[in-house]
């Protein structure tokens, strides 16, 4: 019996964490507003991973050099981008370390070469990543992306005009 109890105990916990791993993904997509980023291509494929597309989005880099040199000045643990819609796209209008009290924007973890708001890749099917990686190259692409009300994101197309 107490086996029984230990086993069920250790399974509910599992699961528990997994649901703690993939809750602001699952909250971004089931909550979030829709909002459009201009995005950049980075690398196409991965042997281990599959076809998948790194994106960049130069709307959100701030406008001093803080990642100059591969070296971040923002060192805190979190860091939030503050989203501001011009033309039809979201923009980056303000890093900080403080979480807005309100408005739409993403929650960042700080890299050494950029921000990590966890939209960075968006995976296809090995025969479309050349196709998407050139219409993405051309410049004229945006990621939909679903943000939440705690600044969670995730991506959810992309569109290629």
């Amino acid at each position: 019996m107490k086996r029984t109890v230990l086993v069920t105990l250790v399974a509910v916990s599992q699961l528990a964490l997994v649901g703690v791993g993939v809750a602001p993904q699952l909250s971004a997509r089931v909550n979030g507003e829709t909002v459009l980023l201009k995005v950049a291509p980075v690398d196409p494929i991965d042997p281990f991973r599959g076809a998948y597309v790194v994106l960049d989005y130069p709307d959100l880099d701030p406008p001093d050099d803080r990642w100059e040199d591969g070296v971040s000045e923002y060192r805190e643990d979190h860091l939030f981008i503050v989203l501001e819609e011009r033309d039809g796209v979201a923009v980056g209008t303000e890093w900080t370390h403080r979480r807005p009290e309100s408005g739409l924007y993403l929650a960042c973890a700080p890299q050494s070469w950029a921000a990590d708001c966890g939209i960075e890749s968006w995976f296809v099917p090995q025969d479309e990543a050349l196709q998407i990686e050139r219409d993405v190259a051309s410049g004229h692409a945006v990621a939909e992306v679903r943000v939440d009300s705690r600044g969670n994101a995730a991506i959810t197309g992309l569109r290629t005009d």
